[in-house]
């Protein structure tokens, strides 16, 4: 079985229309881009399909592109901040991107995120694999799928999977040019759209923050419960406002250095899923040590879920708890 060799349509939930419906293959890894990193273009990756999902929560943050690697293996990729870079941190629809994910096979999620540095050994352009994250987005932002009658409560001790990062990081280490790479450490995740304030930058980096950024949650949570290991791949961009000695981050900055940071990436990107399209890759990239965490996660009895609810959380784990 494969995917299509061309596709352009609209998949749409509904109790009768199960996942997998437009497709004839699932897709097991996706790319979630982030600002410079807003597609997955690369010689030897050939276009396959546009999908255009509608989930229980809306649909996702831009179409999800389906391409294949040189090797034949199907891709997912979403751009989080949508196509042209029109929703702010806050804005993401984070239930549908990692529900439309999920829906259509995928387990396993590289994301890229420009970041602030905290440090001041990270320097702009290099790569960190950050191995923990501190939420300060306040409870603003819709973090979990579990509510409005069904309630889980989800490990999230390790945010970040660690034989996703594992890989990830054999191959950083020689294809990350002119800039160092960084094992562990941990993300800030802030509320936006505004950077920090001086305060706020030198508390974040007296917490042991490594880096800061406005999109590693709630992606990483509902990751989680949707049982997709998931890793994200953070690009420094500058020194956010703590380093006195230098301007504070702006625009300018941030995007001048995607820039220079973009051919990295993109071949890390390229590196790393053809070495995840592996058949010795195949556990993990199907998140078999994941499968049934959310399942025993929960913590309404039957006789208290609520039928939107189980709807709800069918189209993201079918048969759980029907």
């Amino acid at each position: 079985m494969s995917l299509p060799t061309t596709f352009s349509g609209t998949y749409c939930f509904s109790p009768s229309n199960p996942p997998l419906t437009n497709l004839t293959d699932p897709v097991r890894i996706a790319v979630i881009g982030g600002t410079g990193v807003e597609a997955l273009t690369h010689n030897g990756f050939t276009h396959v399909a546009l999908l255009n999902i509608t989930t229980p929560w809306g649909a996702p943050s831009s179409p999800i592109n389906i391409l294949r690697t040189p090797s034949g293996a199907p891709i997912a990729f979403l751009s989080r901040h949508g196509t042209h870079h029109e929703l702010n941190p806050t804005e993401v629809p984070g239930r549908a991107n990692i529900s439309a994910l999920r829906s259509i096979g995928v387990r396993t999620i590289l994301a890229f995120s420009a970041v602030g540095s905290l440090q001041a050994e990270i320097r702009p352009r290099d790569f960190v694999l950050p191995d923990q994250v501190i939420d300060r987005t306040k409870g603003i932002r819709a973090s979990t799928f579990f509510e409005g009658g069904i309630v889980g409560h989800v490990g999230f001790a390790d945010p970040f999977d660690a034989g996703l990062r594992h890989i990830i990081a054999k191959f950083a280490s020689t294809l990350v040019s002119g800039a160092q790479l960084h094992v562990g450490g941990t993300v800030i995740c802030m509320e936006g759209p505004a950077f920090s304030t001086r305060a706020e930058s030198a508390m974040y980096r007296s917490w042991g923050g490594s880096v800061i950024n406005m999109s590693a949650l709630p992606e990483a949570k509902l990751a989680k419960e949707a049982e997709i290991a998931y890793a994200v791949v953070c690009m420094s961009t500058d020194y956010d406002c703590w380093k006195t000695d230098e301007p504070p981050v702006d625009v300018t900055t941030v995007t001048g250095n995607m820039r220079q940071n973009g051919e990295n990436a993109k071949n890390l990107m390229a590196a790393v899923l053809e070495e995840l399209v592996k058949e010795e890759h195949q556990d993990l990239v199907e998140a078999k040590h994941l499968q049934n965490a959310s399942k025993w996660a929960n913590c309404t009895a039957k006789a208290g879920l609520g039928k939107e609810a189980v709807e709800r959380i069918e189209f993201l784990l079918p048969g759980y708890f029907d």
